[in-house]
């Protein structure tokens, strides 16, 4: 079987690691990749956005399987092109994937279907959202409608701050389109987890948890990122709650978007706190979560492509999906001024020594080779990855690792998984 994954990052490396640990895969490619994915696919120079040249290439080396791995395809519709050519993919169609796309249609869906979610209002209008702030409490939290790299979230304190960041969305577009309109939502208190689910339509089956660091400084300081480290399990996620989750959020959404003519196949991630009234939804995406898959792939006994399989198929409630009794963590290291301004081209060194050491891998995000040297290409540079019979080993091994990886302006938080440890 011939395998494209679609994507560069350290979740698209990810997925490629484990797909090649499957005894049908015969050849993998990804578009574009990077200097690690490289190392074990076939790296073809094709921007994740143009489609027609995806499915070209699809056509041309009769790829048998598809997955897309960021966001901005799945909003633009391209598995709704393979379908129409009669390629096998992996993930929802546009109208599906518009759970991501558009925070306002999201909202929607979760008030209109009854799942537990933070008190909304949605703004097309600024003057009528800068009118709405003068009456609200303290703090809040405004999210761009539309897709904005995992940066689009803002957790405001004051009525002043919000104005700003209103300002910032809806008059300065600084996130284009995407942030014409606007949810303002009530802040919720409690630990955040990450549930990933593999979905065919009819069923769904949630992965095991996980939970990621957003923020670019310890202690959650700073701007949102697009996630600086994760770790898998969370020790607070009991049986009970999954069952929770499952019969009242999960089970929920995906008939709910069944019955808006919207059936959802592929992977559904739902961003989820525990407050005292019980688990609330935050977001929803509509792809695997990064870093959450550096964390929970390694985790996962069954074959990846056994399951993509079943869900294609529409058998998924056939397939007993099996993880492994253990713990992961991920570290991302990432060029110094992330999310904001930051240089590239810098030489890593340390690679082969890392790859000497048992149960941790480097898993490639902003790399790319010049002159037979990998070198930084991005503001997320690599997500170190370690794991072990509980957090706390998985948490030593992968600070261990990173000791033996250096480039110039490398930054990295040394607090993940710290408090479940503590």
């Amino acid at each position: 079987m011939k395998v494209l994954v679609i994507g560069s990052g350290g979740r698209e490396h990810a997925l490629i690691w484990k797909i090649k640990q499957s005894r049908k895969v015969s050849k993998i490619y990804c578009a574009p990749g990077n200097a690690g994915i490289s190392k074990i696919a076939v790296c073809q120079e094709i921007n994740p956005e143009n489609i027609s040249a995806l499915v070209d290439f699809v056509q041309k080396e009769k790829i048998d399987l598809t997955i897309v791995g960021p966001e901005l395809p799945l909003a633009q519709g391209i598995v709704d092109d393979f379908i129409q050519q009669g390629l096998k993919i992996i993930g929802p169609t546009k109208e599906a994937a518009k759970i991501e796309s558009s925070k306002v249609f999201s909202k929607y869906l979760m008030s209109k279907y009854n799942l537990p979610t933070a008190q909304y209002e949605s703004f097309d209008c600024l003057e009528k959202a800068l009118l709405f702030l003068k009456k609200q409490k303290y703090p809040l939290v405004i999210k761009a409608d539309g897709l904005a790299a995992g940066k689009g979230v803002f957790i405001v304190k004051d009525r002043l701050q919000a104005s700003e960041i209103l300002y910032f969305l809806m008059k300065q577009k600084k996130f284009g389109e995407a942030g014409s309109q606007v949810v303002i939502e009530e802040f919720l208190k409690g630990e955040e987890v990450s549930i990933l689910s593999f979905c065919d339509g009819k069923t769904i089956i949630p992965m095991v948890s996980s939970q990621d660091y957003k923020k670019v400084g310890e202690n959650d300081q700073g701007p949102n990122t697009g996630g600086m480290g994760a770790y898998s399990p969370c020790p607070f996620y009991t049986e009970k709650l999954n069952q929770v989750i499952l019969e009242k959020i999960l089970k929920p959404i995906l008939m709910g978007l069944k019955d808006e003519g919207r059936e959802y196949k592929g992977i559904l991630y739902a961003g989820l706190i525990l407050t005292e009234e019980g688990p609330k939804v935050l977001e929803f995406n509509a792809r695997f979560g990064d870093p959450e898959t550096q964390v929970v792939l390694p985790r996962l006994k069954t074959d990846l492509v056994d399951i993509f399989e079943a869900i294609l198929e529409g058998n998924l409630e056939k397939i007993k999906i099996e993880w492994k009794d253990n713990a992961a963590v991920c570290v991302v290291l990432a060029s110094d001024g992330y999310p904001g301004k930051y240089f590239t081209g810098e030489v890593i060194d340390g690679l082969k020594e890392l790859e000497k050491m048992q149960n941790i891998v480097a898993f490639h995000a902003g790399t790319k080779i010049v002159k037979d040297k990998v070198i930084t290409s991005g503001g997320r540079v690599l997500g170190i990855t370690a794991w072990d019979e509980n957090i706390s080993e998985a948490r030593k091994r992968v600070y261990e690792g990173i000791k033996k990886i250096k480039f110039k302006n490398m930054y990295y938080r040394r607090d993940i998984a710290l408090k479940v440890i503590l």
